[in-house]
């Protein structure tokens, strides 16, 4: 059956193989994210083969933006029945050194904006009576990373937020549960290794148990998964893409 999906942060990283994932079984797609260019270039090639999808620019931290974000995709491809909120920003910086500034924006686009756009996605699921939410938080969250305090605190207030949806909305025929992921070969992880905050490439996945790098087809299979409706029984959970970094 096909679903109306929505993807945030889709046109970088996890979030374009997220929807290439919901468009190849036959999904009706949109795609949202603050970089307008790429996240349209992305969006023609799902077309291109064929695929249903639109594109919105947004920042997810904008509410109103959101909103009517959320409001052309109705209009355009029908209420939305799939979301996940694949949109995040990182920073590596010491505890004593992140400004109010600095903790109040990371807060505003991983936290608030998962907020954001699960109030304006939730009403259709409940008036269809069928829904998944995917958040994507970090395994960061779950084990704690030095100098990334304020990125930690967010991803863990997007795990807690995923739990309590969980259980406010199992009745109502909507899943929610969140994709921790671990080393992940996307640009924001190549982005620290080259200005040195992180090791090298090599060495990260020498660390490894699994002995690669994951990929982001590695969580939009996940993803699609818990999107489907064989996975209706899986709610509030934590489901672990991380190659055996965090158990």
């Amino acid at each position: 059956m096909s679903r109306v999906a929505v993807v945030t942060g889709a046109g970088s990283g996890m979030g374009v193989a997220i929807s290439q994932h919901f468009a190849a079984r036959g999904d009706r797609v949109a795609l949202l994210d603050v970089n307008g260019d790429a996240v349209e270039e992305v969006t023609q090639r799902l077309r291109d083969g064929g695929a249903e999808a639109i594109s919105c620019q947004v920042d997810v931290s904008d509410r109103r933006a959101v909103f009517a974000a959320i409001e052309t995709v109705r209009t355009e491809l029908g209420a939305v029945e799939i979301i996940v909120t694949s949109a995040g920003i990182e920073a590596f910086v010491p505890f004593l050194e992140i400004s109010p500034e600095s903790w109040e924006h990371m807060m505003a686009v991983n936290l608030t904006g998962t907020f954001n756009c699960l109030q304006a996605v939730v009403p259709d699921m409940l008036a269809g009576g069928w829904g998944r939410i995917v958040t994507i938080s970090s395994s960061s969250a779950q084990s704690g990373t030095k100098n990334m305090s304020h990125y930690v605190a967010s991803k863990g207030g997007v795990i807690a937020l995923t739990k309590a949806l969980a259980v406010e909305y199992a009745p109502r025929g909507i899943t929610v549960n969140t994709i921790p992921p671990g080393f992940i070969e996307t640009p924001m992880v190549h982005r620290p290794i080259e200005a040195g905050l992180l090791p090298s490439m090599e060495e990260l996945i020498a660390r490894a148990p699994v002995g690669r790098a994951g990929t982001p087809d590695d969580i939009a299979a996940a993803c699609a998964f818990l999107c489907s409706e064989e996975a209706g029984y899986i709610t509030g959970q934590l489901i672990g893409v991380n190659g055996g970094w965090y158990l």
